[in-house]
């Protein structure tokens, strides 16, 4: 395994707010042991959004769980605000979970159906010991500001709202206790593309409003790419390449990231065919290719693919690529062969992963 300053630089602890490092995550399963996650690192800063993208099965669920301690990553550490969540006891986690709060995939399933809409809005401040005057002022107040009336819908259940309206009563209950962080597990997977714009602008919202840092999970590159500062893109467990999200919608130099661009589908008939495809379909993470994990996939992969793991490396167009022969772009020496070391440096409103510098958000 890398050391911390080979994969995650030194983050400037005065401005990073969440701190992954070296992030695993094992789950037992029929048949042995399936790791979900493999050595993942990263930084939040305030203020700012990481988008992480991949396809199904690629760990990026997993690793927002970890993150949250739902359950507990198998190896690594969690640092929120400059303490560990994973050397916590029961007691200060649950009070810690205050201020990191996550939004799950399904907005119904994710609710109880047999509370009413104001009770399910009031589980964090209850949880927490909020007197009751309080709680209830505030459970009116986050529904008007998410768009639903306390009045019409305050007494309903779960089942009688659409999927829109039961995605605007998870993001109540996530930010009425006020969260610094906010971990989106595909928030709009399961939304008509008309809600999902209304959502991705209220999540927006409440970011400048609440000077929120967020986690935003989503296999749409095109979707991170709206609302990310930066976006690191998963395969198979691991990291394949992290940058601005400008940058990688415009120069994307992984052959897993260009084909991710690639499927997305555009309206015009006369738009050229892509170049690079997605071969195949994902493999087991029960048994993970040797090497490079996608080379079973990729038209650009050569022996050295087959024998040798691949580093995250920063190119010249300043994203990192975990990848022998990228698109584009020079690779520089890994860290422990270069001639002086590379410290990430931390600046307000920015997402950082291994040994990217700092950039300032959107």
């Amino acid at each position: 395994m890398t050391t911390r300053s080979e994969a995650v630089g030194v983050p400037d602890t005065a401005t990073a707010l969440l701190e992954v490092d070296h992030l695993v995550q094992r789950y037992t399963v029929p048949g042995g042991l399936l790791e979900a996650v493999s050595d993942v690192s990263f930084t939040i800063g305030r203020g700012a959004t990481l988008g992480l993208v991949g396809e199904s099965g690629s760990g990026k669920s997993s690793v927002g769980r970890a993150v949250i301690q739902l359950p507990p990553p198998t190896l690594g550490s969690v640092r929120f605000d400059g303490r560990d969540l994973t050397t916590m006891r029961r007691e200060e986690l649950r009070l810690a979970r205050g201020g990191i709060q996550m939004i799950f995939q399904d907005p119904i399933s994710a609710l109880n159906p047999r509370r009413r809409i104001r009770d399910v809005v009031a589980e964090g401040p209850t949880i927490l010991g909020w007197p009751k005057d309080k709680t209830a002022r505030r459970v009116n107040e986050m529904l008007n500001l998410v768009g639903l009336d306390p009045d019409n819908f305050g007494d309903r259940r779960p089942h009688e709202l659409s999927g829109g309206q039961c995605q605007r009563v998870a993001i109540a209950r996530a930010l009425i206790v006020e969260p610094k962080v906010l971990i989106c597990d595909e928030p709009v997977a399961s939304l008509d593309v008309s809600v999902q714009g209304q959502i991705l602008n209220l999540l927006e919202d409440m970011r400048a409003r609440y000077g929120l840092s967020m986690l935003f999970i989503s296999h749409d590159l095109s979707v991170v790419h709206v609302v990310s500062d930066q976006i690191g893109v998963m395969y198979l467990g691991k990291l394949v390449e992290y940058g601005d999200a400008q940058v990688i919608t415009a120069k994307s130099a992984h052959p897993y990231t260009r084909g991710l661009l690639e499927s997305v589908p555009v309206p015009d008939p006369r738009a050229p065919l892509p170049d690079t495809k997605l071969i195949g379909e994902i493999p087991s993470p029960m048994s993970p290719p040797s090497g490079c994990r996608f080379r079973t996939r990729c038209g650009y992969a050569q022996e050295r693919c087959a024998t040798e793991v691949p580093r995250l490396r920063a190119i010249d167009t300043g994203q990192l690529v975990a990848c022998h022969f990228p698109l584009h772009g020079d690779v520089a020496p890994p860290p422990d062969q270069a001639a002086t070391g590379q410290a990430t440096t931390g600046q307000t409103n920015t997402a950082q992963a291994p040994t990217v510098p700092a950039q300032g958000g959107k």
